[in-house]
């Protein structure tokens, strides 16, 4: 009888659903599955993402509960890895991806649509917690006042209700897979052209230990294609910088024409955006124009 696939996860609602989901897939392919509750850094922590040590905060301790065989298999949130990898482990497949762009929520008393495409009244304040975020924001619209948002993406919900913050910005992804009420608020799909959504957001990142070759012939069963090659284009800019989570750079790769890709990418204050066959190839070039407008070095 084939084994019962150890799922380790997050405890929040969002993380608890991307694993139940990835447990339905296995389910349907004929594999039984438990989940394995794991807490992060992130988790555990208040302060801003800034003030934190290390990277990882919400993938390291999922990822060492499989390395210490205490679980089989990483669910993350993609965006939330770090660009360098981890010895012993490896991506075993990459689901199909989730709505990709960023989604604005406004309280009614902030709501003015005269001011176009960010359609907040001056000098709202804009609650955030990605670096990424408040700096496209501030370039965009430097009245506005953005302020620091922690917590998982239901609480965040309620704190705009709250009043706390006159809008907040998050990853459409998560309110859709959550199915959340955005009654009584107004909310925009903002494009990439706009705001430059993070590396691999909306996407799932399956890790396993490399050796576990069963496992991994199993998952590759989940894998899709495209989106593999669109954050793979994405992820790979951001290592190329040398960045993680926190590194303030937007990336958004379409797969266009006969299998190429188009990536769009957001760093420094300024757009850049190429055209090339391969993921690698893409990044690369992308990498290349952030170079010759920042000569001095780049990365964070």
């Amino acid at each position: 009888m084939p084994r019962t696939v150890r799922i380790a996860t997050r405890g929040s609602r969002l993380a608890l659903w991307q694993a139940r989901w990835v447990a339905a897939e296995l389910a349907r392919l004929g594999r039984g599955s438990e989940l394995v509750i794991v807490e992060t850094q992130g988790d555990r922590e208040r302060l801003p993402f800034a003030q934190m040590g290390g990277q990882g905060f919400f993938t390291k301790a999922v990822q060492d509960a499989v390395l210490a065989e205490q679980a089989d298999l990483a669910v993350h949130s993609f965006k939330d890895l770090p660009s360098a990898g981890v010895n012993g482990l490896t991506l075993a497949a990459v689901p199909v991806r989730e709505d990709a762009r960023e989604l604005l929520l406004v309280r009614p008393e902030e709501y003015a649509p005269e001011e176009g495409l960010l359609p907040l009244k001056k000098g709202a304040r804009v609650g955030t917690s990605a670096v990424r975020r408040r700096a496209q924001l501030e370039a965009l619209r430097p009245d506005l006042q953005v302020a620091e948002l922690r917590g998982n993406v239901p609480t965040r919900l309620e704190k705009l209700r709250r009043g706390e913050y006159g809008a907040i910005l998050l990853a459409q992804a998560g309110v859709h897979r959550l199915e959340l009420d955005l009654r009584g608020l107004h909310s925009r799909v903002l494009e990439p052209r706009l705001v430059v959504p993070a590396p691999a957001q909306g996407a799932l990142a399956l890790e396993a230990r490399a050796s576990d070759t069963e496992l991994l012939e199993l998952l590759s069963r989940l894998n899709d294609p495209l989106a593999q090659r669109s954050v793979a284009a994405e992820r790979g800019l951001m290592a190329r910088l040398a960045g993680g989570c926190q590194l303030a750079l937007g990336a958004s790769a379409q797969v266009v024409g006969e299998g190429g890709l188009e990536l769009l990418a957001w760093y420094g204050g300024r757009l850049y955006q190429a055209r090339a066959a391969s993921p690698e190839a893409v990044a690369e070039a992308v990498f290349g124009q952030i170079q010759a407008e920042f000569p001095q070095g780049v990365g964070g």
